[in-house]
């Protein structure tokens, strides 16, 4: 599984939707019932948000890194 998840390649369908499922209840904050109560496309689109959400809160923590090794200490 620790392999599967840092490759992003999941040849397990029932492995794939464990991980979908584990990845969306914990990133809106819902129980993991409640996403498999979710129809199909309701779940694709959400974990499209979420994922979208995601690479804007990383782009921005990039930004603000660079920022940060950009400015000099004072002395």
């Amino acid at each position: 599984m620790k392999l599967a998840l840092k490759n992003g390649k999941v040849e397990d369908p029932i492995l794939a939707s464990r991980i979908g499922v584990y990845i969306l209840a914990r990133g809106l904050k819902i129980s993991p019932l409640e996403v498999y109560k979710m129809p199909a496309d309701l779940f694709q689109d959400m974990m499209l948000i979420h994922m979208t959400v995601e690479e804007i809160k990383a782009e921005e923590m990039d930004k603000s890194m660079k920022k940060t090794k950009s400015i000099k200490p004072m002395r």
